[in-house]
Protein backbone atom coordinates (compact mmCIF):
# COMPACT_ATOMS: atom_id res chain seq x y z
CA UNK A 1 0.00 0.00 0.00
CA UNK A 2 1.35 3.35 -1.29
CA UNK A 3 2.93 5.47 2.15
CA UNK A 4 1.79 9.32 3.14
CA UNK A 5 4.63 10.74 0.43
CA UNK A 6 3.80 8.20 -2.45
CA UNK A 7 -0.10 9.13 -2.34
CA UNK A 8 1.01 12.47 -3.07
CA UNK A 9 3.05 11.97 -6.09
CA UNK A 10 0.77 10.13 -7.69
CA UNK A 11 -1.93 12.61 -6.93
CA UNK A 12 0.48 15.11 -8.43
CA UNK A 13 1.33 13.07 -11.50
CA UNK A 14 -2.49 12.27 -12.23
CA UNK A 15 -3.28 16.63 -11.66
CA UNK A 16 -0.65 17.21 -14.54
CA UNK A 17 -2.11 19.13 -17.12
CA UNK A 18 -1.79 18.43 -21.05
CA UNK A 19 0.66 21.57 -21.49
CA UNK A 20 3.12 19.50 -18.75
CA UNK A 21 1.99 22.14 -16.01
CA UNK A 22 -0.25 22.42 -12.87
CA UNK A 23 -2.72 24.47 -11.64
CA UNK A 24 -3.56 25.58 -8.09
CA UNK A 25 -6.15 22.98 -8.56
CA UNK A 26 -6.79 19.79 -10.35
CA UNK A 27 -7.82 19.94 -14.25
CA UNK A 28 -7.47 23.99 -13.56
CA UNK A 29 -5.15 26.03 -15.46
CA UNK A 30 -1.11 25.95 -15.18
CA UNK A 31 -0.01 28.27 -13.50
CA UNK A 32 4.08 28.40 -12.23
CA UNK A 33 3.69 28.27 -8.51
CA UNK A 34 2.14 25.29 -8.32
CA UNK A 35 4.20 23.58 -10.89
CA UNK A 36 7.59 24.42 -9.36
CA UNK A 37 6.29 22.73 -6.38
CA UNK A 38 4.98 20.25 -7.93
CA UNK A 39 8.64 19.50 -9.97
CA UNK A 40 10.13 19.86 -6.21
CA UNK A 41 8.15 17.20 -5.12
CA UNK A 42 8.30 14.72 -7.71
CA UNK A 43 12.33 15.83 -7.85
CA UNK A 44 14.40 12.04 -8.26
CA UNK A 45 10.97 10.09 -8.23
CA UNK A 46 11.91 7.38 -10.62
CA UNK A 47 7.80 6.75 -11.64
CA UNK A 48 7.98 10.43 -11.60
CA UNK A 49 10.42 11.13 -14.48
CA UNK A 50 8.31 11.48 -17.35
CA UNK A 51 5.77 14.30 -15.79
CA UNK A 52 8.87 15.62 -14.15
CA UNK A 53 10.45 16.36 -17.93
CA UNK A 54 7.27 17.75 -19.39
CA UNK A 55 6.70 19.90 -16.63
CA UNK A 56 10.52 21.27 -16.72
CA UNK A 57 10.37 21.76 -20.52
CA UNK A 58 6.99 24.03 -19.98
CA UNK A 59 9.03 25.91 -16.94
CA UNK A 60 12.01 26.43 -19.38
CA UNK A 61 9.50 28.14 -22.48
CA UNK A 62 7.92 31.10 -19.59
CA UNK A 63 10.78 32.73 -19.00
CA UNK A 64 10.92 36.16 -20.73
CA UNK A 65 13.52 37.86 -22.34
CA UNK A 66 14.38 39.90 -19.55
CA UNK A 67 15.00 37.14 -17.03
CA UNK A 68 11.92 36.54 -14.96
CA UNK A 69 9.30 33.68 -15.53
CA UNK A 70 5.74 34.42 -16.38
CA UNK A 71 3.40 33.03 -13.65
CA UNK A 72 1.29 31.82 -17.01
CA UNK A 73 1.00 30.97 -20.21
CA UNK A 74 -1.01 34.40 -20.84
CA UNK A 75 0.91 36.68 -18.64
CA UNK A 76 3.94 38.46 -20.04
CA UNK A 77 5.37 40.53 -17.29
CA UNK A 78 7.47 38.57 -14.70
CA UNK A 79 6.49 36.86 -11.38
CA UNK A 80 7.86 36.69 -7.80
CA UNK A 81 7.86 32.85 -8.49
CA UNK A 82 11.02 33.19 -10.64
CA UNK A 83 12.47 32.57 -7.01
CA UNK A 84 11.13 29.23 -7.14
CA UNK A 85 12.98 29.00 -10.99
CA UNK A 86 15.91 29.86 -9.73
CA UNK A 87 15.87 27.48 -6.64
CA UNK A 88 14.67 24.25 -9.42
CA UNK A 89 17.46 25.26 -11.53
CA UNK A 90 20.43 24.95 -8.33
CA UNK A 91 18.30 22.08 -7.22
CA UNK A 92 18.72 20.64 -10.71
CA UNK A 93 22.60 22.14 -10.93
CA UNK A 94 21.44 23.50 -14.29
CA UNK A 95 23.77 26.87 -14.27
CA UNK A 96 22.93 27.87 -17.83
CA UNK A 97 22.46 31.20 -19.39
CA UNK A 98 18.99 30.53 -18.49
CA UNK A 99 20.00 30.81 -14.60
CA UNK A 100 21.94 33.81 -15.20
CA UNK A 101 19.69 35.69 -16.55
CA UNK A 102 16.99 34.31 -13.57
CA UNK A 103 19.35 35.30 -11.09
CA UNK A 104 20.21 38.48 -12.55
CA UNK A 105 16.68 39.59 -12.47
CA UNK A 106 16.25 37.98 -9.56
CA UNK A 107 19.10 40.49 -7.56
CA UNK A 108 17.47 43.51 -9.21
CA UNK A 109 14.03 43.41 -8.19
CA UNK A 110 13.42 45.08 -5.08
CA UNK A 111 10.53 46.48 -2.89
CA UNK A 112 9.37 49.91 -4.23
CA UNK A 113 8.95 51.66 -0.20
CA UNK A 114 11.40 53.51 1.71
CA UNK A 115 12.27 56.09 -0.67
CA UNK A 116 13.46 59.33 0.42
CA UNK A 117 10.83 61.21 0.52
CA UNK A 118 8.87 58.61 2.70
CA UNK A 119 11.89 58.24 5.19
CA UNK A 120 11.40 61.98 5.09
CA UNK A 121 7.98 62.11 6.26
CA UNK A 122 8.32 59.16 8.40
CA UNK A 123 11.42 60.95 10.25
CA UNK A 124 8.97 64.02 11.50
CA UNK A 125 5.40 62.45 11.63
CA UNK A 126 5.65 58.57 11.98
CA UNK A 127 3.78 57.03 9.22
CA UNK A 128 0.97 54.44 10.39
CA UNK A 129 3.30 51.57 9.58
CA UNK A 130 6.25 51.00 11.52
CA UNK A 131 9.40 48.77 9.66
CA UNK A 132 13.25 50.31 9.19
CA UNK A 133 12.66 51.92 5.80
CA UNK A 134 16.48 51.19 4.89
CA UNK A 135 15.83 47.65 4.02
CA UNK A 136 13.56 46.32 1.23
CA UNK A 137 12.83 42.74 0.83
CA UNK A 138 10.90 41.24 -2.41
CA UNK A 139 7.16 42.11 -3.70
CA UNK A 140 4.96 39.81 -5.24
CA UNK A 141 5.22 42.03 -8.37
CA UNK A 142 7.47 44.64 -10.02
CA UNK A 143 7.43 48.04 -8.67
CA UNK A 144 5.28 46.88 -5.72
CA UNK A 145 6.16 47.23 -2.29
CA UNK A 146 8.20 44.43 -0.06
CA UNK A 147 5.89 41.50 1.51
CA UNK A 148 7.14 38.28 3.76
CA UNK A 149 6.72 35.79 1.80
CA UNK A 150 8.24 36.85 -1.40
CA UNK A 151 10.92 37.93 -0.16
CA UNK A 152 11.67 34.38 1.68
CA UNK A 153 11.35 32.50 -1.32
CA UNK A 154 13.79 34.93 -2.69
CA UNK A 155 16.35 34.93 -0.09
CA UNK A 156 16.49 31.11 -0.27
CA UNK A 157 17.36 31.04 -4.18
CA UNK A 158 19.67 33.79 -4.01
CA UNK A 159 21.67 31.68 -1.05
CA UNK A 160 21.56 28.74 -2.83
CA UNK A 161 22.74 30.16 -6.41
CA UNK A 162 25.66 31.55 -4.19
CA UNK A 163 27.61 28.78 -3.88
CA UNK A 164 27.74 28.77 -7.62
CA UNK A 165 27.59 32.53 -8.49
CA UNK A 166 29.14 34.78 -5.94
CA UNK A 167 28.96 38.64 -6.69
CA UNK A 168 28.56 41.69 -5.29
CA UNK A 169 25.09 42.21 -5.68
CA UNK A 170 23.53 38.86 -4.80
CA UNK A 171 25.71 39.11 -1.28
CA UNK A 172 23.92 42.95 -0.93
CA UNK A 173 20.42 41.94 -1.90
CA UNK A 174 21.17 38.14 0.94
CA UNK A 175 22.39 40.66 3.40
CA UNK A 176 19.05 43.57 3.21
CA UNK A 177 16.74 40.88 2.83
CA UNK A 178 17.67 39.55 5.78
CA UNK A 179 18.14 42.79 7.40
CA UNK A 180 13.89 43.36 6.02
CA UNK A 181 12.68 39.59 7.58
CA UNK A 182 14.42 40.08 11.10
CA UNK A 183 12.84 44.22 11.12
CA UNK A 184 9.48 42.59 9.98
CA UNK A 185 9.69 39.96 12.83
CA UNK A 186 6.72 40.04 15.15
CA UNK A 187 7.02 40.31 19.39
CA UNK A 188 6.26 36.61 19.78
CA UNK A 189 9.20 35.68 17.51
CA UNK A 190 6.81 34.57 13.87
CA UNK A 191 6.03 36.56 10.90
CA UNK A 192 2.76 38.47 9.48
CA UNK A 193 2.27 38.68 5.86
CA UNK A 194 3.70 42.20 5.80
CA UNK A 195 4.66 44.17 8.95
CA UNK A 196 4.94 44.04 12.86
CA UNK A 197 3.16 46.97 13.69
CA UNK A 198 0.43 49.16 12.06
CA UNK A 199 -1.21 51.99 14.04
CA UNK A 200 0.36 51.49 17.19
CA UNK A 201 -1.16 47.68 17.48
CA UNK A 202 1.19 44.59 17.31
CA UNK A 203 0.54 42.66 14.45
CA UNK A 204 0.01 38.55 15.18
CA UNK A 205 1.95 36.49 13.11
CA UNK A 206 0.87 33.41 11.47
CA UNK A 207 1.87 29.52 11.24
CA UNK A 208 2.32 29.20 6.99
CA UNK A 209 4.22 32.68 7.20
CA UNK A 210 6.46 32.11 10.10
CA UNK A 211 7.28 28.37 8.21
CA UNK A 212 8.34 30.28 5.11
CA UNK A 213 10.41 33.29 6.94
CA UNK A 214 12.68 30.77 8.29
CA UNK A 215 12.79 28.56 5.62
CA UNK A 216 14.37 31.63 3.92
CA UNK A 217 16.84 32.84 7.01
CA UNK A 218 18.99 29.78 7.01
CA UNK A 219 22.27 30.06 7.41
CA UNK A 220 21.87 33.85 9.06
CA UNK A 221 23.77 34.87 11.59
CA UNK A 222 22.52 38.40 12.27
CA UNK A 223 20.37 37.36 15.04
CA UNK A 224 19.56 34.45 16.61
CA UNK A 225 16.24 32.47 15.14
CA UNK A 226 15.66 30.14 18.63
CA UNK A 227 12.71 31.54 19.82
CA UNK A 228 11.04 31.79 16.20
CA UNK A 229 12.20 27.97 15.71
CA UNK A 230 10.34 27.31 19.01
CA UNK A 231 7.59 29.22 18.16
CA UNK A 232 7.59 27.54 14.90
CA UNK A 233 7.35 24.10 16.78
CA UNK A 234 4.58 25.12 19.06
CA UNK A 235 2.54 26.26 15.76
CA UNK A 236 2.94 22.68 14.43
CA UNK A 237 1.80 21.18 16.79
CA UNK A 238 -1.26 23.02 17.50
CA UNK A 239 -2.46 24.21 14.09
CA UNK A 240 -4.66 21.59 12.16
CA UNK A 241 -4.18 24.22 8.69
CA UNK A 242 -2.24 21.39 6.30
CA UNK A 243 -0.60 24.48 4.35
CA UNK A 244 0.66 25.51 7.86
CA UNK A 245 1.99 21.97 8.85
CA UNK A 246 3.83 21.75 5.58
CA UNK A 247 5.57 24.64 5.57
CA UNK A 248 6.41 24.41 9.47
CA UNK A 249 7.31 20.76 8.99
CA UNK A 250 9.85 22.13 5.79
CA UNK A 251 11.26 24.70 7.55
CA UNK A 252 12.01 23.18 11.16
CA UNK A 253 13.42 19.71 9.58
CA UNK A 254 15.95 21.94 7.71
CA UNK A 255 17.07 23.04 10.58
CA UNK A 256 17.29 20.04 12.30
CA UNK A 257 14.45 19.47 14.30
CA UNK A 258 13.11 16.20 14.76
CA UNK A 259 9.38 15.47 13.92
CA UNK A 260 7.29 12.11 13.68
CA UNK A 261 6.25 10.95 10.26
CA UNK A 262 2.48 11.65 9.72
CA UNK A 263 -0.09 9.62 9.58
CA UNK A 264 -1.09 7.68 6.66
CA UNK A 265 -3.82 9.88 4.87
CA UNK A 266 -5.23 10.52 1.42
CA UNK A 267 -4.20 14.10 -0.04
CA UNK A 268 -6.63 16.74 -0.68
CA UNK A 269 -7.12 18.42 -3.90
CA UNK A 270 -5.15 21.25 -3.39
CA UNK A 271 -2.46 20.50 -5.44
CA UNK A 272 0.00 23.33 -3.62
CA UNK A 273 -1.19 21.66 -0.09
CA UNK A 274 -0.48 17.94 -1.45
CA UNK A 275 3.05 19.15 -3.44
CA UNK A 276 3.89 20.59 0.15
CA UNK A 277 3.48 18.02 1.89
CA UNK A 278 5.28 15.05 0.12
CA UNK A 279 8.31 17.85 0.67
CA UNK A 280 7.87 17.85 4.52
CA UNK A 281 7.50 14.23 4.72
CA UNK A 282 11.02 12.97 6.60
CA UNK A 283 11.81 11.02 3.21
CA UNK A 284 10.94 14.01 1.08
CA UNK A 285 12.63 16.58 -0.47
CA UNK A 286 12.74 19.08 2.33
CA UNK A 287 16.28 19.22 1.89
CA UNK A 288 15.63 20.76 -2.03
CA UNK A 289 14.77 24.00 0.12
CA UNK A 290 17.59 23.36 2.54
CA UNK A 291 20.93 26.35 2.47
CA UNK A 292 23.70 23.82 2.95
Amino acid sequence: MPDFRQLRLESLRASQNSDGGWGYLPARQSWLEPTCYALLALYQDPASQPAWDRGWSLLRSWQLPGGGWRPAAAVQAPSWATALCVTLHCVRETFDSSFERGLQWLAGSIGSEGGLFERAVNAVWKLPVEYDRRWKGWPWSPHAASWVEPTAHSLLALKKASRIVSTGAVALRIDEGERMLLDRRTNDGGWNHGNRRVYNVDLPSYPETTGIALTGLQGCTRDSLDRSLDLAQKYWDETSSPLARAWLAISLRNYGRNLPAPDPAPPISDVMVTALEALACPDGGHQWLRVA
